[in-house]
């Protein structure tokens, strides 16, 4: 059995088709196919609060292509999502009605239930749940945080400052601001807070790092790795470092993110478990469909 999750975030388009497996009473899912379109629909919408045609053209393409490929493999349920830029777009319900003529259900959905969606049972079952945590997951139009605290979520906030926001001169002082002050008041009373980590910049700040799978990334690992990668151009990333165009400009911002609020809350350390949306996408799907 399949299911499948579509995720249309500010900077890339993603579709994960996952396969449902059952061990005694637990239902878990294992990754088959997971393709990105770097479509960018963040420059638009935060810029003219307005996917362009070309733009809404290729995202039509795009979820044609998904829908094709959700019936090749025979998907048996899906959900598809759209974030931060869809939010802000006043084209956004017009688009998502044609999405829905050529058979993708798509549902524009706000950042504490975006939120709510990555950090699922799954997420939640991968922490110690003597510990404290504050999840961290940037994209190109939001950051959304999340207090858990022994297992239950204490606190959730969704801020409008992502990667392609910054990029784009978009983000504001004042939500700067107020999301610092966030951060601060969420992890007073807590000692030792453990940052948590999603997003493809993070995955792939984690995998420059060289750290070992499952360990903790410190803070002054990943502050000595922004300084390394803003000692090079965007070019030189490229070229030199070898990472994707789209990658080597917004993991700059990414970093800023990142590092600011590890800072105020003062956390030492940060996990990195590769959970994203469309993954707590899938276990969302478990837990309708298979759980009682």
């Amino acid at each position: 059995m399949r299911y499948a999750a579509i995720d249309i975030g500010s900077n890339a388009v993603r579709l994960l088709i996952s396969d449902i497996s059952k061990s005694g009473g637990d239902y878990s899912f294992n990754k088959d196919t997971l393709v990105r379109v770097p479509l960018r629909l963040g420059d638009d919408a935060f810029l003219d609060h307005e996917i362009s045609d070309k733009k809404a053209g290729l995202l039509i393409k795009t979820m044609s292509a998904f829908r094709n490929l959700m019936d090749a493999y025979e998907v048996k349920d899906y959900m598809a999502c759209a974030t931060s830029a869809m939010r802000e777009a006043d084209n956004g319900p017009d688009l998502v009605k044609r999405i829905k003529e050529i058979g993708v259900d798509l549902q524009i959905i706000d950042g504490k239930e975006e939120a709510k969606i990555i950090y699922s049972n799954q997420l939640v079952s991968k922490l110690d749940s003597k510990k404290t945590y504050l999840y961290i997951d940037v994209g190109g139009g939001s950051t959304e945080l999340s207090i858990l605290d022994k297992g239950k979520v204490k606190a959730s906030q969704s801020f409008n400052i992502g990667t392609i926001r910054i990029l784009d001169n978009q983000d504001k002082e004042e939500t700067w601001i107020e999301m610092k002050k966030w951060v601060r008041e969420q992890t007073k009373e807590f000692k030792n807070v453990i940052g948590v980590g999603s997003g493809g910049n993070i995955n792939k700040l984690f995998s420059l790092s060289n750290e070992k799978p499952d360990s903790l990334l410190s803070f002054d690992k990943l502050k000595a790795l922004s300084d390394y990668l803003n000692s090079y151009s965007l070019k030189e990333r490229i070229t030199v470092l070898g990472l994707k165009p789209d990658r080597a400009d917004v993991i700059i911002p990414a970093c800023l993110i990142f590092i600011s609020v590890m800072k105020w809350g003062k956390l030492k350390k940060i996990a990195v478990p590769r959970i994203g949306l469309v993954d707590g996408v899938i276990q969302t799907l478990i837990d309708k469909n298979l759980k009682s």
